[in-house]
């Protein structure tokens, strides 16, 4: 209660502190640093194969788990491996350890995919990214494994 005492016998001096205020908030919001999406350096190289006409079991039998077990020891700072096979299609994303050269990997990656990609018509289509490149929702689930 106090201080309603004081703003009604001095009137003038919480006039003034209203405008500094108003003056000093510009000032301070501009150098406020924002940083909503934080650089999230998680190299990824994606994967993709497609073989028409197998079902997705069959394709993770022949493709997709003995090409995962390959990764594990062509390529370097893996963090981890996922995989997605659907029916003539397999994804697999490697997760890098942060810091890890990307194009070291893109190419380690690469040359792991070929001796599966001779048995197909199809050459796999091998894509590197970063996790701090993807829309917010994707981009904050980092897989735990």
């Amino acid at each position: 209660m106090w201080i309603v005492k004081v703003a009604l016998n001095r009137p003038y001096t919480f006039i003034v502190l209203a405008l500094l205020i108003l003056i000093a908030a510009p000032v301070v919001i501009l150098r406020t640093p924002t940083d909503i999406f934080p650089n999230i350096n998680i190299p990824v190289v994606s994967v993709g194969w497609t073989y028409t006409g197998m079902s997705a079991e069959e394709l993770t039998g022949r493709l997709t788990t003995p090409y995962e077990k390959a990764l594990t020891s062509l390529v370097d700072n893996i963090q981890l491996i996922e995989s997605t096979t659907y029916n003539g299609t397999a994804v697999v994303k490697v997760f890098l350890q942060p810091g890890a050269s990307l194009p070291t990997a893109n190419a380690q990656v690469t040359a792991a995919s070929r001796p599966p990609a001779r048995r197909s018509r199809h050459r796999p289509c091998a894509v590197r990214w970063h996790r701090c490149r993807l829309p917010p929702d994707d981009a904050y689930r980092i897989p735990t494994g």
